[in-house]
């Protein structure tokens, strides 16, 4: 686990910068460091890399990592759960190998298969890799973006990183804050790849790879979970028994790759379906208690603690907990810009956070349940969807009246769901709401917030069609990125079984009714973890892990909020309408509404980013 940098460019950078460029991402990797610079024809191409040590912890594992033959050099980031498998193939066509770390195996699946190693790989990965003789850089990132992977390009200069902090210390990269991605972060909370905050500078899509040459870059996707969706939807003839039992087989098999390791490895222990199924396999697969971790809040309304101990006694766990109040989290708030150094203002990063820093202090590695949501239809977006496509008639009827249509006082909500009229964003609802408000916010003119993908979704059933829309944009772009800024700020390798892409094309082989039946989400997924806990110690409604935002902004918060909003240095700012913004905060003040402490929430979240980074206009 580690975090990557580097660039290629008409001249040379000096070592100490490109040095300060890695050392920003010094929380990513903390036990090794290496930067490499070599002349090419058109310039001069530098790679660098921070080392968090999992496997095989001597130097041999060191990045970057040049070839035998100095054709190729790599800087990777991840883990290959496969890597043994893998190598032992490359064995048997004469490929020797010095260490016992998958970053060898990596690079020499790529001299051996160039990019369709990607296929071969079963892991979370950013990788970069120089091939000297074709002049040519190859980045990729793993299929469902566990990995995050940025690069910036202008003119001739291309730069890469795990992070925006080193391309941001690039000497010659250009802050051009791209206005129309606060929009995004306003309705979404976070900015969908391939956008970012700033202009030039992008995500790499999830199960793609980058091909620079000769200034020109090039995108291919090596796995398409649309077309895999289709692929492995043809199991529906099996029986639920047998859909049952091969996937309690491939997660068991996808939690034992991940207990790969040279380091202590624990579990996230929330008490909820998804980290306990993850927790009661590890435990079955391990000779020893696995150490298990939860955080406690005194807020008995938020509090899963005492079930996720209960749930522990009953695993056999080694299990801690560690309650905090308000101002343990409080004091966290103004570190979000450091690690999350592209506005991100979904408020559970905070306890995220938490956990992760008490996790620290014991092991290296965690398993965490993510991705179990949107692959076994578990979100209460869910019901949503299945209630407005069978009420969808309705709508359609109220649509035609004025009073429904345009009725500002009506509830937004319900205005939202008369004006559903758009045949290719069916499943992406209630968004207008925040798009109503965002509009007046800002003083540029709002993209089209949907995302367009939905349009290639052509599933009868809405679900089935947000799920999917789900795992190409929410999923990598707001799950998998808070934790892992929240867990690699304090070192910590995360890992996700339910993610491993045999799970996930399991997954898409099961019949949605065995997901999803008369509001009983994940039912499939249920009955394989109650073969390991009872289901009353689990049947209870979801508290989520959340932070009191509504009372915080109406309080503790309010003064630095309301300095944000200083009308004089908004105009200045040049983002904002200072007078939508005084409104909306009033609106907050005297409405419990979501909506609303929502988007004051990330407005606030975003000053704080802007003062980081831009300028400190207060």
């Amino acid at each position: 686990m580690c975090g990557i940098c580097g660039y290629i460019g008409p001249k040379s950078i000096s070592n100490e910068k490109l040095i300060e460029m890695n050392d920003t991402m010094y929380h990513r990797g903390p036990n090794d460091a290496g930067i490499f610079q070599k002349e090419i024809s058109n310039g001069v191409v530098g790679f660098a890399q921070r080392r968090l040590s999992i496997l095989d912890l001597s130097e041999l594992g060191h990045q970057p990592m040049l070839s035998e033959d100095e054709n190729y050099i790599l800087s990777y980031n991840g883990e290959i759960y496969n890597y043994r498998i893998i190598r032992a193939e490359l064995e048997k066509k004469g490929y020797k190998f010095k260490s016992d770390c998958d970053t060898e195996v990596v690079l020499a699946a790529f001299a051996e298969w160039d990019v369709q190693a990607f296929q071969k790989f079963n892991g979370m990965f950013a990788i970069a890799i120089y091939v000297f003789s074709e002049e040519r850089l190859v980045l990729a990132r793993d299929r469902i973006g566990k990995k995050p992977l940025y690069y910036y390009k202008k003119n001739n200069h291309f730069v890469f990183a795990s992070e925006l902090k080193p391309i941001m210390k690039y000497p010659y990269f250009s802050k051009e804050i791209r206005k129309e991605s606060v929009g995004r972060l306003l309705c979404d909370k976070y900015i969908v790849a391939p956008e970012t905050i700033f202009f030039n500078t992008y995500k790499m899509i999830p199960g793609t790879y980058a091909e620079y040459v000769n200034n020109q870059l090039t995108v291919k996707k090596y796995w398409d979970i649309v077309e895999v969706k289709e692929e492995k939807s043809g199991g529906q003839s099996k029986s639920y028994d047998t859909h049952k039992k091969e996937l309690k087989d491939v997660l068991l098999d996808a939690v034992s790759k991940r207990m790969i390791a040279d380091v202590p490895l624990g579990t996230f222990l929330s008490g909820g379906i998804d980290s306990v199924l993850v927790t009661a396999l590890a435990q079955e697969i391990s000779d020893k208690p696995l150490d298990t971790f939860t955080i406690g809040f005194y807020d008995k309304q938020r509090n899963e603690a005492p079930y996720a101990a209960e749930i522990a006694k009953h695993i056999g766990t080694n299990h801690h907990e560690l309650y905090v109040g308000e101002k343990e989290i409080l004091e966290m708030i103004h570190q979000l810009p450091c690690y999350y150094d592209e506005p991100f203002s979904d408020s559970s990063q905070l306890p995220t956070m938490l956990v992760s820093k008490m996790a620290s202090e014991n092991i290296t590695v965690a398993l965490t349940g993510d991705g179990a949501d949107e692959l076994f239809c578990g979100y209460k977006m869910y019901d949503w969807t299945w209630i407005a496509q069978h009420f969808d008639v309705l709508g359609g009827i109220a649509h035609i009246f004025p009073f429904f249509r345009n009725n500002g006082k009506l509830d937004p909500q319900i205005r939202a769901f008369v004006n559903n009229r758009d045949k290719d964003t069916k499943t992406q609802l209630y968004i207008d709401v925040m798009v109503e408000l965002a509009e007046k916010l800002l003083t540029c003119d709002l993209p089209f917030i949907k995302y367009e993908q939905e349009h290639e979704l052509k599933y009868k059933n809405w679900q089935e069609r947000r799920m999917v829309l789900d795992m190409q944009t929410y999923l990598p772009d707001e799950i998998l990125a808070k934790t892992d800024r929240a867990s690699m700020k304090y070192s910590l390798e995360v890992r996700c079984p339910i993610l491993d892409y045999r799970v996930i094309e399991k997954s898409f082989e099961i019949p949605h009714k065995y997901k999803y039946y008369r509001f009983d989400k994940k039912h499939i997924l249920k009955d394989v973890l109650y073969e390991y806990v009872p289901q009353s110690l689990l049947d209870r409604p979801k508290n989520g892990f959340g932070v009191p935002l509504r009372k915080w902004i109406r309080t503790v918060l309010k003064q630095n909020i309301l300095q944000f909003a200083d009308k004089e240095k908004l105009k200045k700012q040049e983002i904002f309408n200072p007078d939508a913004v005084w409104e909306l905060i009033n609106k907050q003040q005297l409405s419990d509404h979501i909506m609303y402490s929502s988007m004051v929430w990330s407005f606030y979240v975003f000053q704080m980013w802007y003062q980081e980074y831009i300028e400190d206009l207060w």
